[in-house]
């Protein structure tokens, strides 16, 4: 296997599992992790970090990993902490942050079958500033003349881009460089062993206890749900939660879709419990956690009828990432998601989370697996706390009937607009800003939109999607003739790195 070594990079885990679609086994261990314990390594990789390698206490590898015979690729920080550990000096250089041309200087085996320039994805403010005895550069960019390097006898390489990310055009192939012509790693890895894998563990794990999924409707909490239910049968009770921030016709839909599937589902309406809690709360954090709150109780509170154990969640690994630290502890929090930051901490029930190392897409491919239909591994995302975080601010009933409006207005053009499934996520967010308008010559003053419809692969990275300007304003004149309430549609053109897809 290619040993991941995690110091923390929101995209560690997509080095990973970008190795293990070649095929090749791929597993993340910590940077505090000792040398013998990678024995069956066959290369190693160093991940990217918020931290900087000019900080007084930066994270570093056991010094006996560096004596190890074996192929490791430093990528962004793990480049900078490798130049550092051979004896070259790392500044303060211009910053680079999205995409960047990356030019090619000298021969590589890191580089074959690569375009030259090749467009990479740039995070980072140090860099490289002198080489190590006996490397040699083998990239730059506009911004820094080290960008890339590489000691083909001791088997050590670098990059400061990330090769891991969806936006790398090249990306893939450096890492299949790596994996596949210089560590020569085993291909023994696929999704399928990895359900009938997950499978026996879900039913080592459980045994005979009784086990409380809560069900969205989503592609991640149903495909968890499908999962388990293959694992351990009439000892799974799903639920379905109507908290009232569901978008229109969602709690039918589900019901309909999930009976299908022979998923037996109880619907808990728990509207007004939900909208009264969430009154006059405007900060995204303390709302996603009074919804991972209440979530909680709820399932606590029927678990207790059927004397259930563990609680079944749908957590996919960019939740884990964003909320807590990743493998190593050492990730940036970006938001609580209300299935892991928002959990309360004297929580009864025992987690099941079964996705929570996998991304999006490799769900989806898992569903597929199961036998569930491309229609519906293919739906756009949905989050738990629903449309309570696409409202800026405080939430109230008002507000969500038009939201629910508008939204409604976007997926039946979008529908009919994205039959190819380009736009892997598309919502409307009502924001609280009210401006002027003008409607049959009068003046009016009501509220703004903004719609997000963005392209993506693992929803780790995400580039807005370029629809044509005759289809948004299609979209933009339904809203503000069907939904009274709103006179000013805008458009969101901003790419994740830096926004997040969701706004709160």
């Amino acid at each position: 296997m290619i040993a991941v070594i995690d110091f923390g990079s929101q995209t560690t885990q997509l080095i990973a599992r970008k190795i293990r679609e070649m095929g090749i086994f791929a597993e993340i261990f910590p940077n505090t992790i000792a040398p013998e314990a990678l024995d069956k390594a066959q290369g190693l990789i160093l991940s990217g970090s918020p931290e900087s390698t000019l900080s007084d206490h930066h994270p570093e590898i056991h010094p006996g990993i560096w004596d190890l015979n074996i192929p490791i690729l430093g990528i962004c920080y793990g480049f900078q902490s490798m130049a550092l550990h051979y004896g070259a000096s790392i500044a303060k250089g211009k910053r680079e942050y999205g995409r960047t041309e990356l030019h090619l200087l000298h021969s590589s085996p890191l580089m074959q079958n690569i375009s030259n320039p090749t467009t990479v994805w740039m995070s980072h403010e140090d860099s490289v500033a002198s080489l190590p005895e006996n490397f040699e550069a083998i990239a730059d960019t506009a911004s820094i003349p080290i960008a890339g390097m590489q000691s083909i006898k001791m088997k050590r390489f670098g990059i400061q881009c990330h090769p891991e990310v969806y936006h790398s055009v090249d990306g893939v192939q450096i890492l299949r460089n790596f994996a596949e012509k210089i560590v020569q790693a085993d291909k023994d890895w696929n999704l399928s062993d990895f359900v009938s894998q997950e499978i026996e563990l879900i039913r080592n794990s459980v045994g005979q206890a009784m086990v409380v999924a809560g069900i969205s409707g989503g592609v991640d909490s149903t495909v968890a749900s499908v999962l388990v239910h293959r694992a351990i049968g009439p000892q799974l009770h799903c639920f379905f939660v109507d908290h009232g921030l569901l978008r229109e016709n969602e709690c039918s839909e589900v019901s309909v879709m999930l009976s299908t599937l022979g998923i037996k589902l109880e619907v808990l309406d728990r509207k007004e419990l939900f909208i009264n809690a969430l009154k006059d709360i405007e900060d995204p954090e303390e709302k996603r956690k009074i919804i991972g709150r209440l979530f909680i109780e709820t399932f606590e509170e029927v678990a207790g009828r059927i004397n259930a154990k563990y609680l079944l969640q749908g957590t996919l690994y960019p939740d884990v990432i964003e909320s807590s630290g990743g493998v190593s502890g050492l990730a940036a929090k970006i938001k609580s998601h209300h299935n892991v930051g928002g959990l309360p901490k004297d929580m009864k029930l025992h987690l099941l989370e079964p996705l929570k190392m996998l991304f999006k897409d490799e769900v989806r491919k898992i569903g597929k697996e199961l036998g569930l239909s491309e229609q519906f591994v293919q739906r756009h995302p949905f989050p738990g706390p629903g449309l309570g975080i696409r409202i800026i601010g405080s939430v109230d009933e008002h507000k969500l009937a038009v939201l629910r409006k508008a939204d409604a207005i976007l997926r039946e053009e979008l529908k009919i607009y994205d039959t190819r499934q380009k736009v892997w996520q598309g919502f409307a967010v009502l924001l609280p800003i009210r401006s002027v308008g003008v409607m049959g010559d009068q003046r009016t003053y009501q509220w703004t939109l903004a719609l997000r419809l963005v392209e993506s692969v693992d929803g780790m990275t995400a580039t807005w999607h370029k629809i044509p300007h005759e289809v948004l304003e299609m979209i933009s004149n339904r809203i503000t003739n069907e939904v009274y309430e709103i006179n000013r549609v805008v458009y969101d053109i901003t790419s994740k790195p830096p926004g997040t897809i969701e706004w709160e």
